[in-house]
Order: structure tokens, then C-alpha cells, then sequence
């Protein structure tokens, strides 16, 4: 009895031990993702609720930094470059600060985005952007705060803050025309030295057509080289390894021995000892 009696207070233990207790999140996180024209932008982000209590002027004060949500920090991405009430923004990952004030607020977008609220000391060099916008009145309660994208074009959105009856509309401009003109031109400009090595890559890789291996990673050799530049090292690896598979020893050996100078050149170890020892076993009857 005894045995048993230590062996059913070990096991409650053990699951004592175990159990997790879900409670649910008093700001609960949310991530918001929008395509505005060609750029995507994310924002991630804690959202407390007002409870009955006045929120700006008392439990958000005028006049001071505001970690902008709940918990770690309020993160927003941009995969392009875009401009924020006009002002220029790298793309990247920043943290959104703000400091609340009745008749205008300075929303910050901030460099580093590991801190649990505001920094612990605050550095202006990380401040990437700060812009002063004018917040905006509603007669409908925002009980939970809000962060939206909306107003979408081709061009433009705006970034919302919403809570209580305050929206501050912040206005973000992305470079659509910019980045589809330079999509348009790289297709029309046709493949690269590396789309060509890649698919004399692939076919050599996976016993395809040699011939047009080789005519592929011929014509990323010629195109690396335009201009009177060195052919890249794993380029010419490339197309001996396809010679030597279309029965080509003696051309395979010659274009080993230009891949081997050029990889002596760079300091490449591994393609020095790949390009002798292809070299070895080619040049053998």
C-alpha cells in the first residue's frame, strides 16, 4: 500500500510538473499584412483594450513616447523602400514609437525593435524617420487599440492608429512605378550569366541534354566575361565537368587548367584540389 500510495503521489507530480495553465493575453497580438501596389507591408503588434478608461491625455499622457500597442514592440516591415509623410525610408523592420499630443502627434520609426516597450535609453541615431501628423476625431468608440492599412492605390496608403475616438492617419508612398519599370526592363533584357549556369547546372546535375548544357554554360561564360572581365572560376568547374560527360577529355582538361589558375588566384582551396584531381583522372588513357 505503501508503494502504491508513493507511486500515485509521484506520477500527480509529474503531471503537476507538466500542466500549463492558458489564461488569455490581455493584449492580445495581431499581425496585419497588406500588398499596396507592388510593395508588402507588415506590421505586427500587442492590442490592449480601453476597459472604461480614458486612454489619451491619462493612461497614455500627452507629451511623452509611447511604446504604440502593448508588450514588445510595435514592429513594422516594408519590403521596399517607401517614403513616410514624405520623408524617405529604407526598407527594413522598425519599431513604431509615438509621442501622443492633442492637436498633432510625432510618429517615430525606430532602428532597433528588440526592446519590451520603450528603450531603456533612448538614441537618436536609430530614430530612421520622425514625422509630425495631425490626429483625426470620430464619434465611434475604438475600444481596442487598432493599427489598419486603408486608402490603398497604386501608389499610397495610410497607416491608421485607432483607439478611443482618435485615428492618426499616417501616409505611406511606395515606389510601384519604380520597381515595375525595373521589373519590365530585366525581362525584356532576357536571362543572366547566372540563369544560364543555373540551367547547365540543373541539366548537368540531372543527367539532362549536354549539348545544350554546354551551349547554356557557354553563354554564361561569355556574358561573365563582357566587358573584359575573368570568368568566374565555378563557371569554367562547370563546363569541364560537362566537356568531360560529352567524352571531351582533352577540351574538359584545357577549360580544368583555366578554372584551376582562376581559382589559384582567388585562394579557393577546395576548387584547387577539385580542378587537380579531375585533371589527374582525365588525363589518364
Amino acid at each position: 500500500m505503501k508503494k502504491l500510495l508513493i507511486a500515485a503521489i509521484f506520477a500527480f507530480s509529474s503531471i503537476v510538473a507538466t500542466a500549463q495553465v492558458k489564461t488569455p493575453q490581455a493584449s492580445p497580438s495581431s499581425k496585419v499584412e497588406q500588398v499596396v501596389g507592388l510593395t508588402t507591408i507588415e506590421v505586427n503588434y500587442s492590442r490592449p483594450s480601453a476597459k472604461g478608461r480614458t486612454v489619451f491625455g491619462e493612461l497614455v499622457p500627452y507629451g511623452s513616447n509611447w511604446r504604440t500597442g502593448a508588450n514588445a514592440n510595435t514592429t513594422v516591415t516594408f519590403n521596399e523602400n517607401v517614403k513616410v509623410e514624405g520623408k524617405d525610408l529604407a526598407k527594413g523592420t522598425y519599431a513604431l514609437y509615438t509621442t501622443p499630443k492633442a492637436d498633432s502627434w510625432d510618429v517615430i520609426f525606430y532602428k532597433n525593435t528588440d526592446n519590451w516597450g520603450l528603450p531603456e535609453k533612448w538614441n537618436d541615431s536609430d530614430v530612421a524617420v520622425k514625422v509630425s501628423v495631425k490626429p483625426e476625431s470620430t464619434n465611434r468608440h475604438i475600444e481596442t487599440f487598432t493599427i489598419s492599412i486603408n486608402n490603398i492605390t497604386n501608389d499610397n496608403a495610410t497607416l491608421n492608429l485607432e483607439w478611443e475616438k482618435t485615428i492618426v492617419p499616417v501616409k505611406i508612398e511606395v515606389p510601384t512605378k519604380e520597381v515595375a519599370i525595373t521589373s519590365i526592363e530585366n525581362a525584356l533584357a532576357g536571362p543572366k550569366a547566372g540563369d544560364y549556369f543555373s540551367a547547365s547546372q540543373y541539366f548537368y546535375q540531372s543527367g539532362g541534354d549536354m549539348n545544350k548544357a554546354l551551349t547554356w554554360v557557354n553563354k554564361a561564360i561569355e556574358m561573365a566575361t563582357a566587358g573584359g572581365k575573368e570568368a568566374p572560376f565555378w563557371y569554367l568547374r562547370q563546363k569541364s565537368l560537362i566537356q568531360a560527360k560529352l567524352n571531351d577529355k582533352k577540351g574538359a582538361i584545357e577549360t580544368a587548367k583555366l578554372s584551376l589558375a582562376a581559382a589559384i588566384k582567388a585562394g579557393n582551396k577546395d576548387y584547387e584540389k577539385m580542378n587537380n584531381d579531375s585533371i589527374a583522372e582525365w588525363s589518364k588513357k
